[in-house]
């Protein structure tokens, strides 16, 4: 009997060949298409119907985030973002009135087209026609007088916005999406993400993850994609990269991101941080080091409390996601691109810390941070398996076991490194001046460095 394939002569039927060969043709040129417009319908930003019934459950289960959600805003607390605070409390509790007192907020009073977005979107089905067009038109007008700044955070404002009002610009939307998407982050930041030319300032980093939400809920485009190493490592950097000791608030206590300059921590800020952190364990609860950031948020004691931080609290968190202890975690985080250097005594609040990070050092320790500089005469720090070398000492013979890094060098600088009377070898520092190097934790090695002439 003929083969199905076979032509009555015995050979290989031509038109099912065509059929079989154009059809990965086909696959890889749909594969390289993206579609820009959204379909998606209202709720739109961040509320997708898994998060909404979370937050609806947390409202009939009265939690603790509800309880303190729902007496600031029945209380007539007011609240820092009175936009973003109204809607969600309009879209989790049904009642009109607060859609009604967002509404009002963003036709009247509303300049943050972040906020404005939000409204739109989450209380579009309480907007008469003649509101819809209105607070459009406003949305509209705040898009194009944003449009000349690549900043973060006005990036991610634009792109909600553009969402919000898909429908009623359509064309708008799609084109600037798209270039968002093409032309500012995957031509434009990733790339200096992934050689270390760029990094994200922790004040930017709860922008970024909205940003992340907002195009994979509608778009089904991940931003990740095109940063791989930076977001697996961006858990650790966030947690290492907070001082140890906490800040006792009256609404709550606080974990300080690091920062530059002096002055008092600012607490609006270590809110966002701990933001982010939701967000970002929100947008991949399976991947495993974002479980270490679980672990880090489920203590009651850092629960965001106040005007500005409850709802962020309260949209973001899931309290009955497991998460692993942090105390897992390596005390380290050296990044060679970037040149950040965070190293951790422990994980106890009293620990003691070190930070390298934008273009300055940072010792923490007693309470107190210390700013170092290349005059600095300090003699090395240990901290567990870490010893920390500074430049001064870099011409002396050292005997460091474990982890060990010379600090305050030049950048991007060649030097001379014998270690134990080895052959004399050129090792260049990265891009904060470090040099990194491993020993046997029970051994000890003798090491000298000098500039190369």
């Amino acid at each position: 009997m003929a083969s199905p394939t076979d032509h009555p002569a015995g050979r290989p039927n031509p038109a099912l060949f065509i059929v079989v060969l154009a059809l990965p043709v086909m696959a890889m040129a749909q594969g390289t298409e993206e579609d820009f417009r959204v379909w998606t319908e209202h709720p739109r930003l961040f509320l997708n119907q898994r998060r909404l019934r979370l937050l609806q459950r947390e409202r009939e289960r009265e939690s603790i985030r509800w309880q303190q959600f729902h007496t600031l805003m029945a209380g007539g607390a007011q609240m820092t973002e009175p936009g973003f605070a109204a809607a969600l409390y309009y879209k989790v509790s049904g009642d009109a009135a607060f859609a009604g007192r967002a509404v009002e907020w963003a036709t009247t009073r509303g300049t943050d087209l972040r906020q404005l977005a939000l409204v739109y979107d989450w209380c579009r089905d309480r907007m008469s026609e003649a509101q819809a067009k209105s607070l459009a038109a406003k949305i509209r007008r705040g898009v194009e007088q944003s449009s000349k700044s690549d900043a973060l955070p006005a990036v991610r404002s634009r792109a909600l916005a553009l969402i919000a009002i898909a429908e009623e610009a359509p064309e708008l939307s799609s084109r600037e999406l798209k270039r968002v998407v093409q032309e500012w982050w995957r031509a434009g930041v990733a790339p200096g993400l992934k050689d270390g030319g760029r990094t994200i300032p922790h004040e930017q980093m709860y922008a970024l993850f909205e940003l992340l939400h907002a195009l994979r809920d509608n778009l089904q485009v991940d931003l990740r994609d095109a940063a791989p190493k930076y977001f697996t490592e961006l858990p650790a950097w966030h947690l290492l990269s907070h001082y140890p000791a906490t800040f006792p608030a009256a609404e709550n206590e606080y974990r300080i991101p690091s920062f530059t300059g002096s002055g008092q921590p600012d607490l609006d800020q270590a809110a966002l941080a701990r933001a982010s952190q939701l967000a970002m364990v929100a947008y991949d609860t399976n991947a495993r080091e974002n479980q270490y950031v679980q672990g880090w948020l489920i203590h009651d004691r850092f629960l965001l409390r106040g005007v500005f931080g409850i709802v962020y609290e309260f949209l973001w968190a899931n309290p009955y996601q497991p998460g692993l202890s942090y105390y897992h975690l390596p005390l380290l985080f050296h990044d060679p691109r970037t040149g950040h250097l965070f190293v951790r005594s422990n994980w106890d609040d009293d620990a003691t810390w070190f930070g390298l990070f934008n273009n300055q050092m940072q010792v923490f320790e007693d309470g107190q941070i210390h700013v170092l500089d290349r005059r600095n005469k300090r003699e090395p720090l240990t901290l567990g398996n870490v010893t920390l070398v500074f430049s001064q000492r870099f011409n002396q013979s050292l005997q460091p076991s474990g982890k060990f890094f010379v600090v305050g060098l030049k950048p991007r600088t060649a030097y001379n490194v014998e270690v134990d009377y080895e052959e004399l070898r050129e090792r260049r520092t990265d891009a904060a001046g470090v040099l990194a190097f491993a020993f046997p934790p029970e051994g000890k090695a003798e090491v000298r460095i000098s500039e190369t002439k």
